[in-house]
């Protein structure tokens, strides 16, 4: 792509890195309001950072081989971060994203085999039925209606995850869902001053307090929906779906998992598997409806395979264009901005360069997927919109820890190809029929809380196509 076209590229909005180290009131507040607002330009423009919040040494890792040291080369030292963990265990307890230890080893590998590449395939069809009957209310007349297409994304992420995984058993009125979503995480998916200065653990945190009655609704979907699924277990095993929440109610046994564990296990995927592929759909919509030429190259792809009576299975390796601009909306906006570690003992890491890393026990590391996938060392014109880098000819030059959409090491998300299976089918389906255009009250702001979401929501004209 010659200069000229690159020079054109849209650039989304994000905050500018800071250039003046904030005060620690300003920190404290910024925290709390947006954590995405705090980093400064040494964020985006050295390998690493060492500092001190609040008493607590601080790494900040963007180096790359300082990364796969932290996660993958010597990841037994490092736990999940206090903090992190202060924020997501009220709601998750002890489900796949926040467990530690035999526990977690026990749900990850009994979770694994619904996961692999090959067993999310066969969820191809069910992907492709739910995104058809959800781009039904986009039924239109030529002027367009508008949608909240942040809201409309958890709807259909919902909707694809309870069938795929649930076979349409979870107990939920969908009408409401992702308002509820979105009410939990603005409620408990949020840094609390009481975090930030490692209070203990039983004193109430005032800022999640608004959120109980919601997670309280959600833990009684989930109980709901187990329950509903052992009474067709037990009255006919052979009639019960072959699916995520049956394999998880047959891991209920002395030697597998709890009823509890179960229970936060089937809490994580309903409240949070969907969420960030919800968020990752909205910002790419968002950002190709400023790129007309991305926009035409991807309903060509669409076009042309789709004539063809493309398996669904098959586009995901059939559409570069549409996953390329996905992966791409995950690099301006990760769905999860933050990884956090901290350290159980000692450790040093030796740069390239032959510069050394001391990391003392109790050291937090921060990889921070929103300072990397933007960072200047790593990525040409790294604040713009440019699908370009994902295309199959330019991908080997992007390094394996220096985009982490999903993560990496033992924790790399289960779930990394049933995401992007699922977001090209539904990227296909929508944009072979509609076109997603902004307004004047599309304003987003990216603010960090437990996903990369936009503020004030994202305001959308749909509009059919003239095919």
């Amino acid at each position: 792509m010659d200069a000229k076209v690159k020079r054109a590229r849209f650039e989304p909005p994000a905050p500018i890195p800071r250039t003046i180290p904030p005060s620690r009131l300003e920190i404290i507040r910024t925290v709390l309001r947006n954590p995405l607002e705090l980093w400064g330009l040494p964020s985006y423009t050295w390998p690493w950072i060492v500092t001190r919040f609040f008493g607590q040494t601080t790494i900040i890792a963007n180096d790359p081989g300082l990364i796969r040291h932290v996660l993958v080369d010597n990841a037994a030292n490092y736990e999940m971060s206090e903090i992190r963990q202060l924020v997501l265990r009220p709601i998750l307890r002890d489900g796949l994203l926040t467990a530690e230890g035999p526990i977690w080893k026990r749900s990850r590998k009994a979770m694994a085999p619904v996961f692999t590449p090959r067993h999310a395939r066969s969820f191809s069809r069910q992907m492709r039925e739910q995104s058809e009957l959800f781009a039904i209310r986009y039924v239109s007349d030529d002027s367009g209606v508008v949608r909240d297409i942040a809201v409309d994304m958890t709807d259909l992420t919902f909707a694809i995850l309870s069938e795929t995984l649930f076979s349409g058993g979870i107990v939920s009125e969908q009408g409401d869902f992702a308002h509820d979503v979105e009410d939990l995480l603005h409620s408990m998916g949020r840094i609390d001053p009481l975090d930030l200065l490692r209070a203990p653990k039983w004193l109430p945190r005032l800022t999640r307090i608004r959120g109980a009655s919601v997670l309280k609704k959600f833990r009684a979907i989930v109980r709901q929906t187990m329950d509903q699924r052992r009474h067709v277990m037990e009255r006919d095993r052979d009639s019960a779906p072959d699916d995520f929440l049956t394999l998880m109610l047959e891991l209920e046994r002395p030697d597998g998992l709890t009823a509890t564990e179960i229970e936060d296990n089937i809490l994580t995927f309903i409240g949070a598997g969907h969420e960030t592929t919800a968020r990752a759909l909205a910002w790419t919509l968002y950002c190709v409806a400023h790129s007309p030429d991305v926009r035409a190259a991807m309903e060509e792809e669409i076009d042309a395979v789709l004539s063809e009576g493309a398996d669904p299975v098959d586009w995901l390796d059939r559409m570069p264009n549409v996953r390329a601009a996905f992966e791409e909306g995950m690099r301006l906006y990760p769905p999860a901005p933050s990884i956090n570690r901290d350290a159980v003992a000692d450790d040093r890491y030796v740069a390239a360069d032959g510069t050394v890393v001391e990391i003392a026990k109790g050291t937090t590391v921060l990889v921070m997927p929103w300072t990397l996938h933007r960072h200047e060392l790593y990525w040409e014109s790294p604040r713009v919109f440019d699908p370009s880098r994902f295309l199959p000819e330019n991908r080997e030059e992007i390094g394996r820890f220096q985009y982490l959409p999903f993560g990496a090491g033992p924790r790399v998300c289960i779930g990394a190809t049933f995401a992007l299976q699922e977001a090209v089918i539904a990227l296909a389906v929508l944009m072979r029929s509609y076109r997603f255009d902004v307004t004047p009250d599309t304003n987003p702001w990216p603010v960090q809380k437990l996903t990369t979401q936009p503020a004030g929501g994202l305001p959308m004209r749909v509009t059919a196509r003239r095919l």
